[in-house]
């Protein structure tokens, strides 16, 4: 790694704590117009954005937003980007690394044996849901572990994600969990018939009825 590369804005950025889920994209691939097709209408300041991301400062100061909103831009921009480049090859090689590595965390299943995790979004919509965790033992979604990933937006990483990395590398994929949890009394397993008599006790009450009188 260069001088450049340790001060380029990607690096900088994928460094901060929080943002460990992250990848470094390739500068080649934000270059490449086609792959940042329709982005320009779902991040606000999109050239001096596109201009932070790439370490270029083609403008003038009094051209550019406010560094506080000029920043926030530049992050939801490399995310929206991070969400496609991690649906390529060389995204998806990069970040099966870091699954190997643990780096996403692990699931807190008990059965699942502390099996490595990726994450995944609720929604390929920006500002809608925050990221969670998907385990590929279970098929199940989790929030993080750590409060510091509580605040990444889920788009960033795309509904599809994991589904597509298991397609591309199925021999990373784990066997499924087959042990379950199995709720006891006193050693015995408690039947479902059991759980009907916890119903709440209001929703079973008669109705009070209006009884007529007789006449007469």
């Amino acid at each position: 790694m260069t001088d450049s590369d340790d001060t380029a804005w990607i690096h900088w950025f994928c460094k901060q704590r929080g943002n460990e889920f992250f990848c470094e994209v390739e500068e080649d691939y934000i270059h490449d117009k086609f792959n940042l097709n329709f982005l320009d209408s779902n991040v606000t300041n999109y050239r001096c954005a596109l201009e932070v991301i790439l370490d270029l400062n083609s403008g003038s100061a009094s051209d550019q937003p406010p560094e506080p909103e000029l920043e926030a831009s530049a992050e939801k921009l490399y995310g929206l980007i991070h969400a496609r480049f991690i649906l390529t090859n060389r995204g998806i090689e990069m970040m099966l690394d870091k699954y190997y590595k643990g780096a996403f965390g692990t699931c807190p299943r008990v059965f699942c044996q502390r099996q490595p995790v990726l994450p995944i979004g609720l929604t390929d919509n920006p500002g809608e849901e925050m990221v969670r965790i998907y385990c590929p033992k279970c098929n199940d979604v989790y929030l993080p572990k750590a409060a510091r990933h509580s605040n990444l937006d889920g788009a960033f990483f795309g509904t599809g994600f994991p589904h597509m990395l298991f397609m591309v590398n199925p021999e990373a994929r784990p066997k499924r969990a087959k042990q379950k949890f199995v709720p006891r009394l006193y050693g015995f397993k408690i039947h479902q018939m059991a759980y009907r008599s916890q119903q709440d006790p209001f929703s079973e009450q008669p109705q009070n009825r209006e009884v007529e009188t007789p006449v007469g």
